[in-house]
């Protein structure tokens, strides 16, 4: 009988043990999966000022976010499987091989270069002046196998090169072009912008761009926020049109859109148009600005027309080229 009892508490133990195996297996051991999801319609005359602006009382253009959940156990696997309108994206195809940390500074600067490409773009369709002040060159990636890994790091700045300031591409070029030992000066910087455009520079094995601050005959200020794309650069020169001319570019229309922006003030595509679709549909938006597809490999016009035809919604869709296109089709609308 003592034998059966020990045997008896041995499999009870052993059970016990595997159980909790599991379950700590299935909170603490991560996966290498984001889930997307549509996420909110955010009111931009709270995230931008303009001096001496006319933000809007009611009426306000409003940017469309995603939800972004780092997978970090089987339950949020599990919970993104089942839930309705999740996608799930492997996480080498979200941010390639930057850590985390070197992740998040991408995306604050890619936010920042998307402001001030906004800031670029709307003075200009305004008619007023908007200067680009270059301070140096961004470290966006390390090519595998680059001789500057241990050295330089995914969001470093590189201001001097062989002993001379360095403020863009094409001076650190000249400077490292004849192939010798140069040395670098470089340093974090999270509080100006880079361009977007990147270069991969082999002799070192990095991918770099110009990045730079913009200087404005007016202030524009942004509100902190934890928005952290540069999808909403669009949107935020839509916004600083309206608050910098006469009269109010929605018509009184609940407006919202999505897109990149350049400092010409070119519309460029984005991740998440369907989600970004879904959380303006939830939330009532009547007119949805988004990227026009341009090249032949851009979706996000096709794409957001399929979505809204398939889901039967009522927004209507328009694609654009510019922030001039929108507020082109917003004049002719009647108020």
């Amino acid at each position: 009988m003592t034998r059966r009892n020990n045997a008896r508490r041995l499999k009870l133990a052993v059970s016990i043990l595997l159980s909790l195996g599991l379950i700590a297996a299935a909170v603490l051991i991560p996966f290498p999966y984001y889930l997307y999801q549509p996420g909110t319609v955010e009111k931009l005359s709270d995230y931008v000022l303009v001096e001496n602006g006319k933000p809007s009382a009611n009426d306000s253009f409003n940017l469309t976010t995603v939800y972004s959940i780092k997978v970090n156990n089987a339950l949020t696997l599990l919970y993104g499987l089942i839930s309705k309108d999740t996608e799930i994206h492997r996480a080498d195809q979200i941010r390639g091989a930057l850590t985390d940390g070197e992740y998040l500074s991408l995306l604050k600067h890619m936010m920042g270069s998307s402001q001030n490409n906004a800031m670029s773009a709307a003075l200009r369709a305004a008619g007023m002046p908007a200067q680009a002040v270059y301070t140096g060159v961004f470290v966006r990636s390390l090519a595998e196998g680059s001789k500057a890994a241990g050295v330089i790091a995914p969001g470093d700045v590189i201001v001097e090169a062989d002993g001379k300031p360095v403020t863009r591409l094409s001076e650190l070029s000249e400077l490292i072009g004849d192939g010798r030992r140069v040395p670098l000066t470089v340093e974090l910087s999270e509080s100006v912008a880079a361009d977007g455009k990147g270069t991969t520079m082999p002799r070192i094995g990095i991918v770099t761009e110009d990045q730079y601050t913009i200087e404005t005959p007016v202030k524009i200020e942004y509100a902190a926020s934890d928005i952290g794309s540069p999808s909403a650069g669009f949107m935020f020169a839509l916004e600083i049109l309206d608050q910098l001319t006469d009269g109010e570019l929605t018509r009184g229309k609940f407006v919202a859109g999505t897109g990149t922006i350049d400092a010409e003030g070119n519309v460029g595509q984005i991740g998440g148009i369907r989600d970004k679709l879904i959380a303006a549909e939830r939330a009532g938006v009547e007119l949805f600005f988004c990227p026009a597809d341009v090249k032949a490999s851009d979706r996000n016009e096709k794409d957001i027309r399929d979505e809204a035809k398939r889901r039967g919604d009522d927004i209507t869709i328009v694609p654009v080229r510019t922030p001039a296109e929108a507020a082109a089709y917003l004049e002719r609308l009647e108020g």
